[in-house]
Parts: C-alpha cells; sequence; structure tokens
C-alpha cells in the first residue's frame, strides 16, 4: 500500500565495526547479505520502503565512498534521490540534509527515517505500524516506532510510552514519556516484565516542516547549516557549499538532538511494533537470524565448512577450507586477509580489536 505524501529517509552509514572483519570502512555490513535471503541489508530495506513510498519516494544518504556500490545494488534508485556526504556526521546531520533538502522539493511531505542496516521480518506488520505512524505524525508529533520486545536486551536502548493520544486511524499512537539508555541485565528484565518499555530501534517519523522546526530549536548552528547545504543541493553551486560548510557541522544523533528532548516537552508518540526487528549489532546477534544447520555450525554465504562436535557461526569467505572441532558457541569469520575466532558470548569485543587496529594504524585491515 502506497502511503500517500510519505517519503523514506535512508541513512547508508557506519562501518559495522563489530562485523569486522567482514564488514569494513569500505564495504560496511549494509552492503552484505547477512542473512542468505540472497539479498543485501541494503537491497531489504529498498525492497520494504518502496511499496510503501513508491520508487521515486526513498531518499538514501550515505558517504561518498558507498556511491557505486549503492547504485549497482539499487539501479532504480534516482539520481536525484541519492544523497553523498563527505564524511559521516551521525544520524542528525545525514536525517537532516535529506529532510532540509526534501523540503525545498515538497515541504508538505511527511518523512521516515530508517536505517539501511536492519533486519525487519513481517512486512504487513510494519507497514500497518509505519501508517499509523503517518496519520499521527500529521498531528504535528514526532514519531518513533517503538518495538515489542521479546527478551531483555541490554544492547538496545528504551522508550517509555505513556497514555494513549486517541488519534483517530492511529489507535496504538501513545506518548513516548521517556527515551531510556542501554540498561544494565536487570533494569532491562524490569522493563519487559512491565510492559510499557519498548525497544527503540531509531526509526522517527514526522512531518519535514515539523522535523526542521525543532532542530531549528534545538539546534541552530546545526540547522542553518544543513539549510544553506540544502538551498544549493539542486544547483551547480552544490560541492562548493558542501565542502564549506559540511565539516563544521556537529556530530551528534538524531535521539539525543530531538527524539529526547522533545519528548520531555510532550511532542513525541509512539506507535508499537509487534513486527520482527534485529540490528544485526554484531556476530552474536547475526547467529540467531540464522537458521539452524542440521549439523555442525551455521555457515554465512559459500565456502568449504568441515566440522566435528562444533556449533556456532561460520563465515567462509577467506576462499579456503575452514574446519572446527569439539567447539561450542565459536564464531569463526574468515577472509583473504584477515581471520577472527571468539565466542558468541565475547562477540560484542571485536569493536575493541578494531580500535586497536586502528591506533596501530593498520588502515589496511579496515
Amino acid at each position: 500500500m502506497t502511503i500517500d505524501g510519505f517519503r523514506a529517509i535512508v541513512p547508508a552509514g557506519g562501518a559495522g565495526t563489530r562485523l569486522w572483519p567482514l564488514s569494513r570502512a569500505g564495504s560496511p555490513k549494509f552492503l552484505h547479505d547477512l542473512t542468505g535471503a540472497g539479498r543485501t541489508l541494503l537491497q531489504s530495506t529498498w525492497d520494504r520502503m518502496v511499496p510503501l513510498t513508491g520508487p521515486d519516494g526513498v531518499l538514501l544518504v550515505t558517504g561518498a565512498a558507498h556511491a557505486t556500490a549503492v547504485r549497482e545494488q539499487l539501479p532504480a534508485l534516482g539520481e536525484d534521490n541519492l544523497l553523498l556526504e563527505p564524511s559521516p556526521r551521525d544520524s542528525m546531520a545525514a536525517i537532516g540534509l535529506a529532510a532540509a533538502v526534501l523540503a525545498r522539493r515538497d515541504g508538505d511531505a511527511v518523512i521516515g527515517s530508517f536505517a539501511a542496516d536492519h533486519v525487519i521480518t513481517g512486512d504487513d506488520v510494519f507497514a500497518e505500524a509505519v501508517r499509523q505512524a503517518v496519520v499521527t505524525a500529521r498531528e504535528g508529533y514526532v514519531v518513533t516506532l517503538g518495538i515489542t520486545p521479546d527478551h531483555p536486551s541490554t544492547a538496545f536502548g528504551y522508550v517509555r510510552s505513556g497514555d494513549s493520544l486517541g488519534v483517530e486511524e492511529a489507535p496504538l499512537a501513545q506518548r513516548a514519556a521517556e527515551f531510556v539508555e542501554k540498561p544494565d541485565a536487570e533494569t532491562a528484565s524490569r522493563y519487559v516484565a512491565g510492559g510499557g518499555y519498548r525497544w527503540n530501534a531509531g526509526m522517527f517519523v514526522s512531518r519535514v516542516d515539523v522535523l526542521l522546526g525543532h532542530l531549528a530549536e534545538q539546534k541552530p548552528d546545526l540547522h542553518s547549516g544543513l539549510v544553506e547545504i540544502a538551498l544549493a543541493w539542486d544547483t551547480d553551486r552544490r560541492a562548493e557549499v558542501l565542502d564549506a560548510t559540511w565539516p563544521g557541522l556537529e556530530k551528534i544523533a538524531i535521539d539525543h538532538a530531538i527524539a529526547e528532548p522533545v519528548a520531555a516537552a510532550g511532542g513525541v508518540a509512539v506507535v508499537p511494533g509487534s513486527f520482527g526487528w534485529d540490528d544485526v549489532g554484531d556476530w552474536h546477534s547475526l547467529c540467531g537470524l540464522l537458521p539452524e544447520a542440521e549439523e555442525g555450525p551455521r555457515v554465512l554465504g559459500p565456502g568449504d565448512v568441515v566440522s566435528s562436535d562444533a556449533g556456532g557461526l561460520v563465515v567462509p569467505a577467506g576462499g579456503r577450507l575452514v574446519v572446527v572441532v569439539g567447539l561450542d558457541d565459536v564464531v569463526v569469520v574468515d577472509t583473504p586477509d584477515a581471520l577472527l575466532v571468539t565466542s558468541r558470548a565475547r562477540a560484542q569485543d571485536v569493536k575493541a580489536v578494531v580500535g586497536r587496529l586502528r591506533a596501530a594504524g593498520r588502515t589496511d585491515l579496515l
């Protein structure tokens, strides 16, 4: 179902360092098929959004270094809807840039931001949640899709919902009472047991004028810089203004720039989403998304794997035989220039290793 007046912004950034060595700065996780579906995470996001917006209703923001790969994976994406940022400035700059450009093209639009590297199941349930979010956004709210948690995760932030807003045609919409950072295990268990908290997946829906109005109030310098860039975007001055202005923009997430302060003032709504969702944050979570093997570890991608009395995940991307014997919940990721061996329980620690490589100047591996 196409939603009239709705446009999707897809920020495609980040290096996915917890999925190293498969995900790297030059080939981040959104460019990979991490679920064995035959489509990359980026392509799956496109497949999910186009039925709601039409092919001309998706704006994608990514780094200039990924432009060629994005064009190859999404041939139907219009060139005017591919926004290239010179360097990463976090989600507020990326989403704000697309919003400011779109405001020049269609100031009455309702926009939604949806990351390019998430896994979502239950497309019909997702589409209905987005529809109700759009209806609620037209009332002047910034709306977040709050994911109904199926376990007490400490890897995600949470949003606490309040009273129903009574929005006609959006019966699920509730006031967002509070955003909470990643909790400890005990707190997460209490959140899930109480039922009033949902995972904050970073999906926000708003009228374009409302979003930019909040940005102007909360972060006026960032707003003015993005508007200056947007004024030049569809002209021959784009590169000049972008190069002069972009590096000085504040680096901040949309959650901190808008969602949290606006929620405190009563301007954010939550539409609960009971669809399946995962941000594929590390090898542990990815392992849980893949189907169990009849015998031995799960295997992602083509390759030669032999195992005996072993379980976990193997990614045989190095072009050679991988053998795993007598290890439970192991993670083995083999690439041509780097081999990772860890356990699912220590998967979050991969990010720290990438930091050590960066500190050692091993940019060839990043």
